[in-house]
């Protein structure tokens, strides 16, 4: 895995007549495009919400979406948590088993752009319907793969992109359409919870699941369930918001530009772009550390004669427990201190939030190095280095999706989301977990329990110098961001089409990231 503004209320709900084809509904009935018309509504009747949905059925949708990001860390992260007991079943080195993240994140990284398009133009939560079910059969058949076909298991995990793609280029757009200011960034901040609590329960679930069990294909047959409770929850539940209605003025409307002209705005955003750089960085480490973390702990308790080494159908799944708890707690207290002390720094400083992710990720990089160095000789001074290392790396999830959502123009967010996307895990965490076993196997000597420990360490040192320069471009982020967030806010077409942004009012910022990933 994958772990996070903007512009300002409004006054009146949009006629039927002002829609344009942006919100065009996919065979919807509670599409954007619905909507009674304002002029001919009672004087004494109250004005409906901007979004089209009513506040309880806001909060409803923001706790499915919630849940059901959840699932796709949950998810994600299962397979590292009983990596070990992979290895062991099917007889793989460590380049093979990055492969197992890598395949997957490739295929939900070129595939996002292609969610992003459709996501800004038709019913959204159709789209991730029919993605959430795909994923969630895909799992299942993933558990089924023989001992003799590691290709079928490398291939359904692949698959399993096609699902995320679907819902984490969408799923913070809807939010975006439901909520402004503070109450924007709160839910946001929740749903970007969600990361790392679904990345713990992900290790948790699969390492106890296959304990129980004794077999490890088992793990993989628990979140395929929950997705097909997530459809139910998105079809009968969630209703389309209007896009951008919230933060537009009465007198405006929304007009969608051509895809090239998108995405020839959003490559000239330097805030943009360097962010999306940055927290590519963030995706080469927490992809790295995802999937190598539990192992390198367990061959680190193996060479110290802490623990027995695999039996033929069990591994010890003591490590991913308590790293899966770590992850949890570190997510939350991340998410939530990052969120917090930009708050308090933009009271100072308009350029909070990409210095908060640059200190987090400054931070990081020595905890990190110290963690990976200390694991051979004192596991629970390891333990608590991780502990920091994951807290301050944390720090960026709900601000990277924050800046996002503020420097760039409502029409063109999920094509922002997407291309986001592809930059942060083309350049992260598409490749890391695959490098990093390459890198380990190259540096092993032997087939020694030293060897097998000491070559996965040193090539896991490489996590602490990406992070200082993902640093690096956070810093520079906090160049541009003012000018940026200003263009945004005070977006006009160039033609006699309508405002995309209010001119004038305060915008909030939204914490975020996409997101792991």
């Amino acid at each position: 895995m994958s772990s996070l503004c903007w512009p300002r209320p409004f006054a009146a709900v949009m006629s039927l007549t002002e829609q344009t084809s942006d919100s065009a509904p996919l065979f919807s009935s509670d599409s954007e495009a619905d909507g009674p018309d304002e002029r001919s509504r009672p004087a004494t009747e109250p004005e409906a919400p901007a979004s089209g949905v009513s506040a309880m059925r806001a909060r409803l949708t923001v706790f499915i979406l919630c849940y059901i990001n959840l699932l796709n860390y949950m998810d994600r992260f299962t397979v590292a948590g009983v990596l070990p007991e992979i290895e062991n079943f099917f007889g793989i080195d460590d380049g093979k088993s990055g492969l197992l993240q890598t395949v997957f994140i490739c295929s939900y990284m070129f595939l996002a752009p292609c969610f992003g398009y459709l996501g800004d133009r038709y019913n959204r939560k159709y789209l991730m319907s029919v993605g959430i079910c795909f994923w969630s059969v895909v799992t299942l058949a993933s558990s089924y793969t023989p001992k003799e076909h590691f290709w079928a298991l490398l291939l359904t995990r692949g698959l399993v992109g096609v699902g995320e793609a679907s819902y984490s280029t969408i799923a913070p757009t809807i939010i975006a359409d439901l909520y402004v200011k503070e109450k924007r960034t709160n839910m946001l901040s929740l749903f970007y919870f969600a990361i790392p609590v679904g990345s713990g329960l992900g290790y948790i679930v699969g390492s106890q699941v296959s304990s129980a069990v004794k077999n490890w294909h088992w793990a993989l047959r628990v979140t395929p369930g929950l997705g097909g409770v997530a459809v139910l929850l998105l079809l009968f539940v969630v209703q389309e918001p209007k896009r951008g209605a919230v933060e537009a003025r009465a007198e405006e409307q929304l007009h969608r530009t051509g895809w090239l002209t998108d995405l020839r705005a959003l490559l000239r955003n330097r805030s943009f772009v360097l962010s999306t750089f940055g927290f590519t960085a963030v995706a080469f480490v927490t992809g790295s550390l995802a999937l190598w973390a539990p192992t390198f702990l367990f061959r680190a308790a193996v060479f110290t004669g802490e623990k027995a080494p695999c039996s033929e159908a069990h591994c010890s799944s003591s490590d991913s427990l308590i790293f899966g708890i770590i992850t949890c707690v570190t997510g939350v207290l991340g998410v939530a201190s990052g969120v917090q002390v930009s708050r308090l720094l933009r009271t100072k400083t308009a350029r909070a939030d990409p210095l908060v992710c640059a200190s987090g990720l400054l931070l990081s990089a020595p905890f990190l190095y110290l963690a990976i160095v200390f694991a051979q000789s004192s596991t629970i001074a390891t333990y608590v280095f991780i502990f920091f290392g994951e807290t301050f790396l944390s720090m960026n999830w709900a601000i990277v999706a924050d800046i996002l959502l503020y420097v760039v123009v409502p029409t063109r967010r999920s094509t922002a989301e997407a291309l986001q996307i592809v930059i942060s895990h083309l350049l992260g965490d598409a490749g890391s977990p695959y490098l990093i076993g390459v890198v380990s196997d190259s540096m092993r000597r032997t087939d020694s329990f030293l060897w097998q420990f000491r070559s996965l360490q040193l090539s896991l040192l490489l996590c602490s110098f990406v992070a200082v320069v993902g640093g690096a471009f956070f810093l520079a982020t906090a160049l541009f961001i003012e000018e940026d967030r200003n263009r945004a806010e005070n977006y006009a077409p160039t033609d006699d089409g309508p405002i995309v942004v209010p001119k004038s009012g305060r915008s909030t910022r939204v914490p975020v990231s996409s997101v792991l990933i």
